[in-house]
């Protein structure tokens, strides 16, 4: 059995504005250990969900997972680099601060669980529109927005692991050791998702389709990136991860619903089916386990998580108005349309 979709390294992406052809050129063409002056990049000019950003702090990212081809692995820990992507993650995350809005000593972490686990029957995302009306070339679209995550899920939220102790510790662990498959290699989610891909007439390699997704879904992935690398946002993973394992179940549900209505590949159907069984009862050992013995043993984290949860909602409610705008006006939601 191989692997190959999940494991090789990417080629860089086209640059999207001054601040990413700025990332990019260093990158490309400039030696690591020299370069620890700090970078002249105007920030300030880029929106901070706009691409440029988005696909600066997505590279940045990168590096500290598969990094990218042709690129000297010392520049993850380089001072400079690291010193412009801190710029870069505080536009970003003062943005979301602002579209969170203020969070009181009266929000709970266990009543903002209750609150998202409460779904409308009939709503009005992607998820729904898919299994209602939604198109197969509309689905594929879907796949490739997703694929940012979903061939390195479970990586981001990874981050957290050494930054918990005690049965929070064990029991995220527990989830985690389910995204990876459990012991067996061709479980794993990434590896499902690439085969997912594969059967849908695409591209299953690892970030092969970042020069067509747009800031929306760059986001997304980017604000678990964000949260996962500073342990004092550990809270705020927590509360990303929380509602991701909540909400996932019932919108796979209907994913599954929208792939048999369409009559697509079995393998595509796996995937969705997996979440729907795993994250359901994932949920539950992460409101107890998890955010519960979290809350109880740093009482001061609880607004964190709060904060996490929302945010989530604040990325995800962007790209899902994004799919929604394009698909409704008959057009394509990515920047270059499959052919």
């Amino acid at each position: 059995m191989t692997l190959p979709s999940t494991l090789v390294e990417p080629a860089l992406p086209t640059a999207a504005g001054p601040v990413s052809a700025a990332i990019l050129d260093v990158l490309a063409n400039q030696r690591p250990a020299l370069s620890v002056r700090p970078l002249d990049v105007p920030i300030y000019e880029a929106d901070p969900y706009g691409l440029d950003l988005q696909l600066a702090l997505c590279v940045c990212y990168e590096l500290h997972y598969r990094g990218f081809r042709s690129v000297n692995p010392q520049w993850e820990w380089n001072p400079a680099l690291l010193h412009l992507r801190g710029r870069l993650e505080e536009a970003f995350l003062d943005a979301v601060r602002r579209d969170v809005g203020d969070i009181t000593p009266d929000d709970t972490a266990a009543g903002e669980m209750d609150a998202i686990s409460r779904e409308p029957v009939d709503g009005n995302g992607p998820s729904y529109y898919l299994r209602d009306t939604g198109t197969w070339e509309q689905m594929q679209e879907y796949f490739v927005h997703r694929s940012v995550y979903h061939l390195k899920e479970g990586d981001p939220h990874a981050f957290a692991i050494p930054r918990l102790t005690g049965p929070a510790k064990a029991a995220f662990v527990a989830v985690e050791y389910d995204e990876y498959g459990g012991g067996r290699a061709d479980q794993v989610h990434q590896h499902l998702y690439a085969n997912l891909m594969d059967a849908a007439g695409l591209d299953g390699t690892y970030l092969n389709y970042l020069d067509d997704v747009p800031a929306e879904a760059l986001a997304s992935v980017n604000l678990m990136s964000l949260f996962g690398l500073h342990r004092e946002l550990r809270g705020a993973t927590i509360g990303h991860f929380a509602s991701t394992e909540i909400t996932s179940s019932p919108g796979s549900r209907r994913l599954v619903d929208a792939l048999r209505r369409m009559d697509a590949p079995e393998a595509c159907v796996t995937f969705y089916a997996e979440h729907v069984v795993a994250d359901a009862v994932h949920e539950q050992v992460v409101r107890t386990d998890v955010v519960g013995n979290l809350v109880a043993r740093e009482p001061h984290l609880e607004a964190d998580v709060v904060f996490g949860i929302r945010a989530r909602d604040v990325v995800e409610d962007r790209l899902a108005d994004h799919l929604m705008a394009c698909w409704k006006a008959g057009r394509s939601s990515l920047r270059r349309p499959l052919s």
